[in-house]
């Protein structure tokens, strides 16, 4: 049978090894989601992953209220590796993040970094909700990891303690060149994305920004975008540029 053919539909990330043999444990969300939402019983199988053992397909053994022990059958998929994009972004109201991070996991990122800019006027975001948007994204999209959801900052913070090595591609309302022309020679280095606050960035931050050697202006195009479509856009103009999302990959 093919590969894809063995994977299960339903999936969930786990913090454990994953290898053949060895049996896992599930919290008592993950139980209840099986039992009590999906009604899977005893001999179903469900599909494990943890970001850094692949993909594993996993047969209920025992399952009661909050518990659950599953044993694993074998590898559906490798770990593969995945895009080096991390996405720098001024924290938005609850429900716009939300969908900001789940779409952005959806695409790929690594890192996601709240970043406090000089007109964000979100300061405070939960930290832990947004962990596990990450997590349920990842398991519906089919990647084999989770972002990693980083502290808050301000931005000049990160800035000024920012790996030379790494690209970070400003998205500026005030102007900058296309996509295409951005893009375009920049080798494999790798990359992060930074998306501003409602109201844009303020005039002597964004020179700043521009002036680090490290940072790639680009363009979104002639619309004013809010910050969660901003990412959107621009995470997927990287995809199919520099990214996975390109045809010989």
């Amino acid at each position: 049978m093919a590969q894809n053919q063995q994977r299960a539909k339903i999936r969930l990330y786990v913090t454990d090894d994953l290898a053949a043999g060895r049996s896992v444990g599930l919290g008592v969300s993950q139980a209840h989601y099986l039992r009590s939402v999906l009604r899977l019983a005893p001999g179903d199988d469900v599909a494990l992953f943890n970001g850094r053992h692949g993909e594993w397909r996993a047969r209920i053994d025992t399952i009661g209220k909050g518990w659950a022990s599953l044993q694993l059958v074998g590898q559906s998929l490798p770990q593969a590796p995945e895009p080096d994009i991390w996405l720098l972004f001024a924290p938005i109201k609850r429900g716009r993040v939300d969908y900001l991070v789940q779409k952005a996991t959806e695409l790929g990122v690594g890192v996601l970094q709240p970043a406090i800019t000089r007109r964000t006027a979100v300061e405070r975001i939960n930290l832990v909700r947004l962990g596990a948007t990450a997590v349920e994204a990842a398991e519906q999209c089919r990647r084999l990891s989770v972002p990693e959801l980083r502290p808050v900052h301000t931005l000049d913070k990160l800035l000024v303690s920012w790996p030379a090595e790494r690209r970070l591609l400003f998205c500026d309302e005030v102007g900058g060149p296309p996509p295409l022309k951005a893009l375009a020679n920049q080798g494999t280095a790798p990359w992060a994305i930074l998306i501003g606050p409602e109201g844009g960035f303020d005039p002597d931050e964004c020179r700043a920004i521009r002036a680090r050697p490290f940072v790639v202006p680009m363009s979104l195009g002639p619309r004013i975008l809010r910050t969660e479509t901003a990412a959107v856009a621009a995470l997927s103009l990287w995809q199919a540029l520099v990214g996975d999302g390109r045809p010989e990959n």
